[in-house]
This record gives C-alpha cells, sequence and structure tokens, in this order.
C-alpha cells in the first residue's frame, strides 16, 4: 500500500485532484459570495420600489387608510410620521428590527441602521439635503439587512426606507421589506449541490488522471523491464523498445539506446583490448623465457642482446598500457604552459641513435596548456612513427594558425593510404606492410593510439593531413 502511494502515478493523481480541488473550492465561494450579493440586490431593489410605490401613492393625496399596501408576509410596509408615530402598516406586521409597530401608535422597542425613527421636524430636509415640498419624494434610499415579524413569523428581509411629504406636507417614512427566503433557498440549492458534485468531480479527476499517467508511463515501465532483462543477461545487444511517440518518453529511450550502444562498444573494446595486450605480451614473454631456459641449460648459448631488447619491449608496453589505463580513468593533463618550439629543440636533440636524421624545420614561437611530459610523449610517438617508414630523412615543424598551434611530423616515406589514416589510430592496428618491422623493433600499435588519445585531451586533434605528415593541433595559450 505505501508502495502504491508512493508512485509516481499515485503522485500525479493526488496532485491533480488537490489543486482542482482548491480551484473548485475557491469558484464555489467565488460564485456563492456573487449569486448572494446580486439576489440580495434584486431584494433591495424589490423594496425600494415597492417603498417608492407607497411612497408615491402617500405624495399624490391618498389617505393613509386607502393606501395599496402588499401582502405582509412577502413585503412588509410601515409608514411612520412625527415621532415615529405609525401612520400606516402592512397586514399582519407585527414588528420590523425588533420594534413593535400598531397604527396609531409609536413604535416600540430598539431601532437598527436605516429604520430609526420617523422625523420629529416635519420640515426636516429628506436623506439627499434637499428641503422636500407637498407632494414629493426623496432622491435618497436607504438599505439594509434585517428581520420582521409577520403573523407571528419572524423572518429575514431587504429593506428599504424612503422618505416623503404628502399634499398637506406631513413627512412620512415609507419602510418596505422584500423577503430574502427565495434567495436563502437559492444560494443553499446552490451549495448542496456543488458539496454534493465537487467529491463526484474529484473522483473523476482522481481516476481520469491515474489512467492517463498509467497510459503514459507503460513505454517507461517497459524500458525499466528491458534494462532489467539486460542487466541480468549482460547481453549488451539487447535494446530497449521505442515508442512511436515523440515525447519525452521517445527521447528517453532514444537515449537508452544510445547509451546501451556506446556501452557495448566500450566493453567490446574492452575485451580486444586485454586480448590484444595478452597476444602482445605473450610473445615476449615467451622469447625471454626460452633465452633464459636456454641459458640455465647452457651458459654460453645466452643471447644478452635478445632478452634486454624484448625487456625494453616488455617495458615500452607496460608503459603504453598503464598510460592508457590513466587515460581511460579520465586523468587530465596539467594546466601548466609548455614551449613547444623548445620541447622540440629539446627533444629532438636526445635522439642521436635514429636510424635517419631529424631535420628542424620552422618552428613558430608559442606555448600550449598540458601536460609536458604526455606531449613530448606523442612528439616521441610520431617521431618513432616517421624512423619506421622514412627512408632518408624525417622534418619537424611548429607553425601558427591563428588561436592554433600545429606541430608537423614528416617523412619521405610511402604514407598512409586514404582509406587507412583513420584506422592506424585504433589501439593494437598496425598496417600489413609495417607488421614485420614492427615485429622486430617491438612496436605494438599503441603509439599512435595513445598520441591522439593525449592530443584529445589537451583540447587539440591529431590526424594525417597529407599521405606522410602527421599534425597535432593544440590551441595556443593565453
Amino acid at each position: 500500500m505505501r508502495r502504491a502511494l508512493g508512485s509516481v502515478r499515485a503522485k500525479a493523481a493526488l496532485g491533480a485532484t488537490v489543486v482542482v480541488a482548491l480551484a473548485l473550492i475557491a469558484t464555489g465561494v467565488a460564485v456563492l459570495l456573487v449569486l448572494r450579493g446580486h439576489l440580495q440586490s434584486q431584494a433591495g431593489l424589490q423594496a425600494e420600489v415597492q417603498a417608492r410605490n407607497v411612497a408615491g401613492q402617500i405624495a399624490t393625496g391618498t389617505a393613509f387608510d386607502q393606501l395599496d399596501l402588499p401582502d405582509g408576509e412577502d413585503r412588509p410596509v410601515v409608514v411612520t410620521g412625527d415621532g415615529g408615530r405609525v401612520l400606516a402598516v402592512g397586514e399582519d406586521v407585527r414588528a420590523v428590527d425588533g420594534k413593535r409597530v400598531g397604527k396609531g401608535k409609536a413604535a416600540e422597542g430598539s431601532s437598527k441602521d436605516g429604520s430609526d425613527d420617523g422625523d420629529d421636524d416635519g420640515d426636516d430636509d429628506g436623506d439627499s439635503g434637499r428641503r422636500l415640498g407637498p407632494g414629493e419624494i426623496d432622491d435618497d434610499v436607504r438599505l439594509w439587512s434585517g428581520s420582521a415579524d409577520v403573523g407571528g413569523k419572524v423572518a429575514d428581509y431587504r429593506f428599504a426606507s424612503v422618505k416623503a411629504k404628502d399634499s398637506r406636507g406631513t413627512s412620512v417614512k415609507v419602510v418596505a421589506g422584500s423577503a430574502l427566503a427565495p434567495e436563502e433557498d437559492a444560494v443553499a440549492s446552490v451549495r448542496d449541490a456543488m458539496l454534493i458534485g465537487l467529491p463526484l468531480l474529484l473522483v473523476v479527476v482522481a481516476g481520469v488522471t491515474w489512467l492517463v499517467t498509467r497510459r503514459a508511463l507503460r513505454p517507461v515501465e517497459g524500458i525499466r523491464g528491458e534494462m532489467a532483462a539486460i542487466t541480468a543477461s549482460t547481453d549488451l545487444s539487447r535494446r530497449v523498445p521505442v515508442p512511436s511517440s515523440q515525447d519525452e518518453v521517445g527521447r528517453l529511450a532514444r537515449t537508452t539506446n544510445e547509451t546501451l550502444a556506446a556501452l557495448e562498444l566500450s566493453v567490446e573494446r574492452q575485451r580486444r583490448f586485454v586480448a590484444d595486450a595478452s597476444h602482445e605480451l605473450r610473445s615476449p614473454i615467451a622469447s625471454l623465457r626460452t633465452q633464459l631456459e636456454v641459458a640455465v641449460a647452457h651458459p654460453e648459448l645466452l643471447d644478452m642482446p635478445g632478452a634486454v631488447a624484448d625487456t625494453v619491449r616488455l617495458q615500452r608496453l607496460a608503459a603504453d598500457l598503464l598510460l592508457l589505463a590513466r587515460l581511460d580513468a579520465g586523468e587530465r593533463p596539467s594546466d601548466t604552459r609548455v614551449d613547444l618550439a623548445a620541447m622540440v629543440r629539446e627533444e629532438t636533440s636526445q635522439r642521436l641513435t635514429d636510424r635517419v636524421p631529424v631535420r628542424i624545420a620552422e618552428l613558430a614561437g608559442g606555448e600550449v596548456a598540458g601536460s609536458r611530459g604526455q606531449l613530448a610523449r606523442v612528439l616521441g610517438n610520431l617521431l618513432d612513427n616517421a624512423q619506421r617508414h622514412a627512408a632518408e630523412w624525417v622534418r619537424v615543424s611548429v607553425v601558427r594558425e591563428g588561436e592554433w598551434l600545429a606541430l608537423r611530423v614528416e617523412d619521405d616515406g610511402p604514407g598512409v593510404p586514404p582509406d587507412e589514416r583513420e584506422r592506424i589510430f585504433e589501439r593494437f592496428v598496425r598496417l600489413d606492410d609495417a607488421r614485420a618491422r614492427d615485429d622486430d623493433d617491438g612496436g605494438a600499435g599503441l603509439g599512435l593510439a595513445i598520441a591522439r588519445d593525449v592530443a584529445v585531451r589537451h583540447g587539440g586533434s591529431l590526424a594525417v593531413r597529407t599521405g606522410s605528415v602527421f599534425e597535432l593541433r593544440l590551441p595556443a595559450a593565453g
């Protein structure tokens, strides 16, 4: 149960339900307030119309005992004069706002806003501030909500009071009410409908959100299940299903498949690397062991130069494998400044035993940021590669090209065929016509692969520019 409530579907359904509930509650309250205000305004307007109707009869000279008053239960009316004396009252009207009313006597009891007693001074101004003349009705009206006792039944009403003078100049105040029971019934009906419909609507919202979210997450569950199966089987050639939709789930599936493809390639590369490394290590180790066994049995037959060569080859191969392991682990180069021209002069000056001489061409000034040891290793690998294929000379140059420094190593050898210019940078790859020579001098096909990895981690590149020109491009420092 706890797991189900913590799922994405449950959270989405709960969140949608809460949001809709808050929105509906706020909307319902606003609707009820607006409806109540509107109905009260309607009741007030009806009370005002009735009060002006009675005031109009009085202003035209109709006697108080001959006024046409409405039914007291729906429209209670009270006409008061000087001192609050009741001049006319609707049928069965006993009290208004707690004041007892009776024809021919002053109202008794407390008074509320807008229901105060009539004017003591018959010549008092109306509410508008204008002195009323005989037969005139005040333009202003006073509205309020209160209660009235009609026939022994107390109910809520909306009252309106209007002042007027009859044809003899007597000041009167007409108070008329409009029942609020219909308004209260309408508001109660709308409120009850909302209270009944709101839970049902929330149930519908929660259910629809649950179903829609479940359908939307079904491909995600398929991806999860396939990933679990791939993990259990360790078969990286499998792929997760990709939905036809072009939404976030589809992009997730495609990205997952791309990750699986990269992982499969990485694992395959690692397996091939281990197999190639084992093969490369097997030959010098076997050769060295054979020589040592022969030396034990026949010391006079020991091939000391051959043993030293095999040891050096093992040492170089171990160093290459260690550097590749560090590069694969994400080792970043240091951020020191390296003068490429000075590095070229220093490194070439130490190569005294090269098969062909190394010529120094243009050496443009400039520094790059990185590890001097790794960059020197790149230069050494490029020179070793050129020495294996050169006929009479090897040339090194450094040129400035905008924000880049290019280190070029060129030889007069046959060059690299166009269709092989990318493959030679793969690990343990040696061209067929160079295998015999590589086997003789200890090459394992790792030099160019290491050189490119170092170049990339320095923010640059390494490529074959032409058949026999290798170019290392690095961003200039500063």
